[in-house]
């Protein structure tokens, strides 16, 4: 493993260090919610007006983000850095930016160049362009001078010079880091009427930087993501200023009947008198208050503890859980430091009440405890936009499909997310798991072979200051589980004590990590995770073997690789020519796979869909192959990991598929696309983790029950039925009452014979599930085959273990084409919400199934109306069965159409319905 964890290290190394000879480019298209990108204009247009001057009030405790900048090079700003930065300047044919935005983002909004999404067209951008500093220059007016005045932001990429007023306030030696925070004092400077703020970005290089980079993920941007990236926030208080202020829970357990609440700040005296302040307020609806004498310039930390305050201890408190455990309350602190009964300051923070733990199982593998109740995680990893741009309508769509596809987490490795995703992680119930960066400066102390270089003693302080900053922006977040501080290496003790000191002065309280992959610390010690891959394609009967990155412990990056998204993406992201070369040359470079020469080619992925399923006739074969071929896959991952996970002997842990999504448009690591799209893969993520669920063992040809509600199940039917291509049965077998506990638990019902008269070489296997009253709770549609998946594991490299005989699956070409009758009604609310009832029967003549039906839901033009979220797709029919479905999703994203819907599948013929 190690051996292999070190091939990967190497290959990262050469693959980051070509990128970076080659001069790779890329953007993400602008757009939102997988809205089309704008029209583009010709590089040199004229730029569009700069962004409006942000006023800013005087109220004490007011924090006002600047509302935009207008950005240009330096190389074209003659000027001096003072006139620049003076209020007045003429910021000719500058661009506008918003006020989270890189360079390119700016560009992109403003038409500069055409849409990066699409074909190579990001390559026509110039990365010369980025390797010189650019100015980022933004006013603010001020009525009231007599508060005193903050300059407080995170989020530089990757440092910057800055200005207010033509006076510099901090050199890029100290505004250094994506994730330090820095506050500077700028009362002196402020004036009555308007006030200048100017950065001069550093060009970012995440070999170099302790900041983001993208490594094998996608394209990278070549302005590598320079810019600012959260919000530059002008802040008001009098003498007396009120920060870091949090409370930290301690929820009694087992019993959770009471949580102590601590509640936490400092009061910094800003003046040059002594002064008094009172700090009062509420947290959890308690009431609290103390006096604090503080000298000139004197900062104080303040404690209110349970013991002086008693209604600081709740009683029956209202904890927060998971989503699929129970609900997800929160409460609020609020607090006020006042000077001779005048505020100076406030704050205002949510939290919640829940106790996490991931202690190492018998097996020395990390195992995550919420409220007591150990769980299984499952998750995908997140990517933000390509270009770091915010959007909190598509980052909730995001999340609301997770959720959909009965994931419970995210991991965030670098690219941390701004607030408000955690906002919403809190309100959904999804777990994250942020962390560093693997690969890139993050790990260059302690991966001698990768691109990142040494550390000196400034970046051992960007790296303490990095993990104090988010340790105080995460730690009231209670969908936070864990900080993992190394992701493919650990730290060395040098760097895991910054980090620890940081996590323990932030009052840290939840689980560190010290690596995603199976790894030590000098301090923290085993990772209790593993990070065997594979990363490119293997069969589904893969995950089934307790070794490898198969159902075993807790993989925190894996999957099989290439997801190829649906036809209407692939025509949206591809030209025609590079269609045709998708399915028709295997070996050909794909630009929207991967800049590693690794994964740049579908080969591995192409010769497998061939070798099972046929090769294919066309590009619409391709795409269809390719949707049934991800759907088994995936499927059987979160299967596997989802049997074993209360295995006695090396359970399975935790999954992190890899990846969610992907920040741009991609053909691999994916389960839902750019444009928020599904396919097989998402379908058959979902599949595979509904709440109580039928399915087939691939190692053992055992049929079990997985239930991942939390209350047992009893009374259960479970039925297995074995077919040939054009329906023919030849095996059928019910087991009556069946019970299963609840909380992941599962129940074998029966086992299939190793051997079955008559079945063909390819065939199906149709399980159900149905309760004590006979409805159907679960289906789930097998295509399998006598001639099974043969995996060489003694050549498995660190991305894949090598097939030496594939399952034919090919007979499935022979079934018969059959229709399905649809009949749907769609219904709209006030709220804003349509929801389509599809209701499909299987009508066809014969005995043939039709296999994998999918509807999609298009308005005009076929276009498909997304995001969406369906109770099942991508589903299978035998002659005289029917199943309803239902679709909910934006009334306004008809874009003033009627409702229609495509339906489609294996063997069952395209058509277009009306659903109004």
């Amino acid at each position: 493993m190690l051996r292999r964890l070190a091939h990967r290290h190497r290959h990262r190394h050469a693959r980051t260090a070509a990128l970076a000879l080659a001069g790779l480019v890329l953007l993400l298209a602008a757009g939102t919610t997988g809205a089309a990108a704008p029209a583009a204009r010709h590089a040199g247009a004229a730029p569009r007006p700069v962004a409006a001057t942000t006023a800013v009030p005087g109220a004490p405790g007011s924090a006002t983000p600047l509302s935009g900048y207008a950005v240009q090079s330096t190389a074209k700003v003659p000027d001096t850095a003072e006139a620049v930065s003076s209020p007045g300047y003429p910021a000719t044919g500058w661009y506008p930016a918003g006020p989270r935005s890189t360079v390119l983002a700016a560009l992109l909004a403003a038409g500069v160049y055409p849409d990066p999404f699409h074909s190579t067209q990001q390559q026509l951008i110039p990365a010369a362009d980025f390797t010189v500093p650019w100015w980022y220059r933004s006013d603010f007016t001020v009525a009231d001078t007599t508060a005193r005045t903050h300059l407080d932001f995170s989020g530089v990429i990757s440092a910057a010079d800055v200005f207010v007023n033509g006076r510099r306030i901090a050199a890029a030696s100290t505004v250094a880091g994506a994730y330090t925070r820095h506050e500077f004092d700028i009362t002196a400077l402020v004036r009555p009427g308007t006030n200048t703020v100017a950065f001069r970005i550093q060009p970012n290089n995440p070999r170099k930087h302790l900041t983001m980079g993208w490594l094998d993920w996608l394209q990278p941007p070549p302005d590598e993501n320079m810019g600012i990236v959260r919000d530059v926030t002008v802040r008001r208080a009098g003498p007396v200023a009120l920060r870091d202020a949090h409370v930290v829970t301690a929820l009694a357990m087992p019993s959770m009947a009471t949580a102590d609440l601590t509640v936490k700040a400092r009061v910094r005296n800003d003046s040059d008198t002594t002064v008094t302040t009172t700090l009062s307020g509420t947290a959890a609806g308690a009431a609290v208050a103390t006096s604090v004498t503080l000298g000139p310039h004197e900062t104080r930390a303040v404690i209110l503890t349970p013991a002086e305050h008693p209604a600081l201890r709740l009683q029956a408190p209202r904890v927060w859980w998971p989503a699929h455990m129970g609900e997800q309350p929160m409460y609020d602190l609020d607090l006020t430091a006042t000077v001779n009964g005048i505020p100076s300051d406030t704050a205002h923070q949510a939290f919640a009440v829940r106790d996490v733990r991931a202690p190492l199982n018998a097996d020395g593998a990390r195992q995550y405890e919420v409220n007591g109740r150990p769980l299984l995680l499952k998750g995908g990893g997140w990517s933000p936009d390509a270009f770091l741009r915010w959007d909190p309508t598509y980052a909730e769509d995001r999340l609301t499909y997770a959720l959909d596809l009965g994931l419970n987490t995210l991991r965030l490795e670098g690219h941390i997310e701004p607030d408000e995703f955690f906002d919403l992680a809190d309100r959904h119930g999804i777990l994250t798991l942020p962390g560093w960066e693997c690969c890139t400066k993050w790990e260059g102390e302690v991966n001698r072979n990768e691109a990142g270089e040494r550390w000196t003693a400034a970046d051992h302080s960007v790296a303490k200051a990095s993990m104090a900053a988010e340790a105080a922006r995460l730690r009231h977040h209670p969908s936070v589980i864990s900080f993992l501080i190394g992701s493919d290496a650990a730290p060395n003790e040098q760097i895991e004590r910054g980090y620890l000191d940081a996590l323990k002065a932030a009052d840290w309280t939840a689980p560190v990590i010290p690596a995603a992959a199976d790894t030590a610390s000098p301090i923290t010690g085993r990772s209790g995770m593993k990070m065997t891959g594979p990363y490119d394609w293997v069969p589904p009967g893969y995950w089934y073997d307790k070794r490898e990155g198969g159902a075993s412990g807790f993989n925190s990056e894996t999957s099989a690789g290439p997801d190829i998204p649906t036809l209407d993406t692939l025509r949206r992201m591809m030209t025609p020519a590079e269609l045709e070369t998708l399915w028709k040359e295997p070996a050909a470079r794909q630009y929207h796979r991967s800049p590693s020469a690794t994964f740049d080619t579908l080969e591995l992925y192409n010769a497998a869909l061939t070798a099972r399923y046929g090769p294919p006739a066309s590009l619409e074969d391709y795409v269809r192959k390719a949707q049934l071929a991800q759907y088994e896959n995936v499927r059987a991952q979160f299967e596997a990991y989802s049997r074993n996970a209360k295995d006695p002997e090396d359970p399975s842990t935790g999954v992190v598929y890899w990846m969610f999504n992907s920040g741009w448009t991609s053909l691999h690591w994916q389960l839902v696309d750019r444009y928020l799209d599904q396919g097989g893969a998402y379908f058959g993520a979902k599949k595979a983790n509904e709440p109580l669920h039928v399915q087939y063992g691939y190692d053992d040809h055992a049929v079990a029950v997985v239930n991942n509600r939390t209350a047992p199940a009893s009374g259960l039917t479970a039925r297995v039925t074995l077919f040939a291509p054009d329906g023919t049965q030849k095996y059928d077998r019910s087991v009556t009452g069946l019970s299963v506990a609840g909380g992941g638990a599962s129940s074998t019902a029966l086992t299939l014979p190793e051997s079955v008269p008559g079945l063909p070489t390819t065939y199906l296997a149709r399980l159900l599930l149905t309760d004590a009253a006979g409805r159907e709770v679960s289906r789930n549609v097998y295509w399998l085959s006598t001639e099974a998946d043969v995996l060489d594991y003694e050549r498995s490299d660190w991305y894949y273990t090598p097939t030496t005989s594939y399952a034919d699956l090919r007979g499935l070409s022979s079934m018969a084409r059959t229709a399905v009758a649809v009949t749907a009604t769609t219904t709209a609310d006030p709220s804003g919400t349509s929801t389509t009832t599809v209701t499909l029967r299987h009508t066809g003549p014969g005995g043939t199934p039709a296999l994998l039906t999918d509807v999609h839901l298009v308005g005009s033009q076929g276009v498909p109306v997304l995001p969406v979220r369906w109770t099942d797709n991508q589903v299978s029919l035998w002659p005289g069965e029917s199943v309803t479905l239902t679709a909910q999703y934006r009334t306004a994203d008809l874009r003033g159409a009627a409702p229609r819907l495509r339906i489609s599948g294996w063997n069952t013929p395209t058509a277009t319905v009306p659903a109004a």
